[in-house]
């Protein structure tokens, strides 16, 4: 384990940096609300990165800057030595709620994002691109299904797979796999590392859960109470690839109790 003050960042994993905020905060009602406040962070390439923290601390204002949603107050954002100011093609999101347009199959909601960027033309000569990506996530056959036909953790892989397509330099997960059953929620994250590897893709979660941000990640963020600022820096190192037998084992449980110790800290300031 590696903690750190606000003002530090650890790398990741030696591959380069990819995303960095420095200095970021947020501001609302004329400055009366600080939502975040001197928030520092470094995303490698090939990186699985999590931030945990208690409702209202500002992990979700953090996500919609690192989208280019909103825009910070304070600090510099920049990804692949460009300032983010507003959304990109680059950057690709996921929710918690898969939200497939249910009159669309499973390739075309897909290739969606490319069809609003470029046009029809240029999405069905992504349909290949879109094959490949759900045969990754293990939907090869469900090209011409519809939503309503699939459960939620198939649509929730077709979710990823429409992220995926615009080949983005970085993946932001908002809770993506929070609305599932355990057993279901566990295969997904297995699922979700597996495709980072494969891709080496660049990832931030925004999670509740610890175990959850313990068996994907390559360092955790442990957010203060607003206004949200970085508690510690834990590092997770425990061998990849990840498995769910992990999770039993005293190493996984140690690092489980220090995050959820530093957790208990920060809200009985």
């Amino acid at each position: 384990m590696q903690a750190a003050a606000a003002k530090t960042d650890p790398a990741n994993t030696t591959g380069e940096p990819v995303y960095q905020l420095r200095n970021v905060g947020k501001t609302y009602a004329r400055n009366a609300i600080v939502a975040l406040e001197g928030v520092n962070l470094t995303l490698n390439k090939g990186s699985f990165s999590a931030v945990i923290g208690s409702s209202g601390c500002g992990k979700s204002t953090l996500l919609k800057i690192m989208s280019g949603l909103i825009p910070p107050s304070t600090g510099r954002v920049v990804l692949q030595d460009r300032p983010v100011t507003g959304p990109r093609r680059d950057i690709g999101m996921m929710f918690q709620q898969a939200t497939l347009f249910p009159w669309r199959t499973t390739l075309e909601n897909i290739v969606l994002p490319i069809e609003i960027r470029d046009g029809k033309a240029a999405a069905k000569a992504a349909h290949e691109q879109g094959r490949a990506l759900l045969e990754l996530v293990g939907l090869k056959g469900f090209e011409n299904t519809y939503p309503s036909e699939l459960s939620g953790g198939m649509a929730q892989r077709a979710s990823i797979c429409r992220m995926l397509i615009t080949e983005p330099a970085v993946l932001l997960l908002d809770e993506p796999f929070s609305a599932l059953d355990e057993l279901t929620r566990d295969f997904m994250n297995m699922e979700l590392q597996r495709i980072c590897t494969t891709r080496n893709a660049t990832a931030f979660l925004v999670t509740h859960s610890i175990q959850e941000a313990v068996i994907l990640s390559d360092v955790v963020y442990v957010m203060k109470p607003r206004p949200g600022r970085v508690a510690e820096v834990v590092t997770i190192d425990l061998p990849r690839p990840r498995t769910l037998d992990m999770m039993t084992t005293p190493k996984f449980g140690e690092l489980v109790e220090h995050i959820r110790s530093s957790l208990d800290k920060e809200a009985f300031k």
